[in-house]
């Protein structure tokens, strides 16, 4: 690192610290936290687009996966749902992939002239079976309970291994997106990723079997303790009023910062394997084939599978940071998951931090997650500055106050229009 780049990191430092004095620390505390993970999110986002120019727009869906992840993971089993269909859903999804399996071997192993119509006939019978088995499980696990749970559960181990095994379930599906996916241009593969992100979030939505859908999982158990806990323990207590502090804010404080602690872990972590990964012959064979894809693979190159495995290594980041998000919440809501949030700002990130650089796109993650926090209430005070010379109640001041909750939008598309026009490789660009 430079010393601008250093400067750079000490800017973002300034201005959460600025945050705790003005606002509150448990503000800067919470926003330091999601920036930690939108951090880890652009810098699995930048494996793909940075070191191998892998398109991909559909991040919504892994870090969805990472928070599904959370869920199977650390939440208890619902006993009686899996008495009235566990096993039924069971049988079911063995069927159906029995069928992917059966389909795929019918397609490799029968003659030429028999493949197509025997693969067809192969997934249209298992397709049936599968009808005959799947939806009456689904339904008998739904109706149990529907309002408090009418879902399966998870496994009931620790909260923390949810997250290794958030970044192994996007890994599996990014496998098998990539195996159907990388061979298209860069265009047709963004628009096939976004397509899939939106059926992963389609089928969380909708099969409450798996997630409660839209009614949502909470109370994910935590990897830290509660505040409740915390101010009921009378040598905690006795240390905040020793700090002169309020053992309410206090608890919350605590939790917060153990939060960081964990979350820094990981990424420190994952930024110095990224490193290493970039720094090793690895890594200049990835920047090599994303240079020119044609001579590389003149020389003898994998390129599709380079790029499938950098593909599978980039959403695994990104299936972390989504357990992690999900831990952090204390909860998964599937409708919360929206491209602009999780795709279009983790972009904004990379592009902004600076694209092919590890350490670029983890400070794009902080200053972009400060900015869309604080630029509305930063948004509401400019424009009540502006409009106070007007009349009350005039409608010229009532557009600009109702204009506040829209800054955000404004300035991200200005940020990334000026970066692009004065510093198109990022504010710390490539070396």
């Amino acid at each position: 690192m430079t010393t601008r780049d250093g400067a750079l990191f000490l800017l973002v430092a300034v201005l959460l610290a600025g945050t705790g004095i003005l606002q509150g620390w448990n503000t800067a505390l919470t926003i330091l936290n999601m920036g930690l993970v939108s951090a880890i999110m652009a810098l699995g986002v930048n494996l793909q687009w940075g070191i191998a120019g892998l398109f991909n727009i559909g991040v919504m869906g892994f870090v969805a996966l990472g928070g599904l992840a959370a869920v199977l993971v650390a939440m208890p089993p619902t006993t009686e749902a899996w008495a009235a269909g566990g096993r039924q859903v069971l049988i079911g999804l063995a069927l159906g992939a029995a069928t992917i399996v059966a389909a795929v071997l019918a397609w490799n192993r029968l003659p030429r002239r028999w493949h197509l119509w025997g693969t067809v006939g192969v997934v249209v019978a298992g397709f049936v079976i599968y009808r005959q088995v799947m939806p009456g499980g689904m339904a008998a696990v739904e109706a149990v309970n529907p309002a408090g749970t009418g879902y399966l559960g998870g496994l009931g181990l620790p909260v923390i291994l949810a997250w290794p095994a958030g970044g192994l379930l996007a890994a599996g599906a990014a496998w098998i997106i990539g195996k159907t996916a990388l061979g298209l241009r860069a265009d047709y593969l963004a628009i096939a990723t976004l397509g899939i992100a939106e059926i992963i979030i389609a089928v969380l939505k909708n099969e409450d079997w798996l997630s409660r859908g839209v009614k949502n999982v909470i109370g994910i158990p935590r990897p830290v303790p509660y505040e409740i806990d915390l101010q009921a323990d009378p040598a905690f207590v006795a240390r905040a009023e020793g700090l002169g502090l309020d053992p309410v804010v206090a608890s919350s404080l605590w939790v917060k910062i153990a939060y960081t602690g964990l979350f820094a872990v990981v990424l420190i972590a994952l930024l110095w394997l990224a490193q290493a990964a970039l720094n090793a012959p690895w890594g200049r064979m990835m920047r090599a084939i994303r240079d020119n894809e044609v001579a590389a693979e003149a020389m003898g190159k994998d390129v599709k599978g380079r790029h499938l495995q950098i593909f599978i290594l980039g959403s695994a980041v990104c299936g972390l940071a989504g357990a992690m998000m999900t831990t952090l919440d204390g909860q998964l809501t599937p409708g919360t998951y929206q491209p602009l949030r999780f795709t279009f700002l983790i972009w904004v990130m990379v592009i902004v931090g600076g694209s092919g650089n590890n350490f670029g796109a983890v400070l794009g993650g902080f200053l972009i997650w400060w900015l869309w926090v604080e630029v509305e209430p930063i948004g509401a005070w400019l424009l009540s500055a502006i409009s106070a010379p007007l009349p009350d109640g005039s409608l010229l001041q009532e557009r600009l106050l109702a204009g506040a909750p829209h800054m955000r939008y404004l300035t991200m598309g200005l940020i990334l229009i000026l970066v692009l026009r004065f510093a198109p490789r990022g504010l710390i660009p490539e070396r």
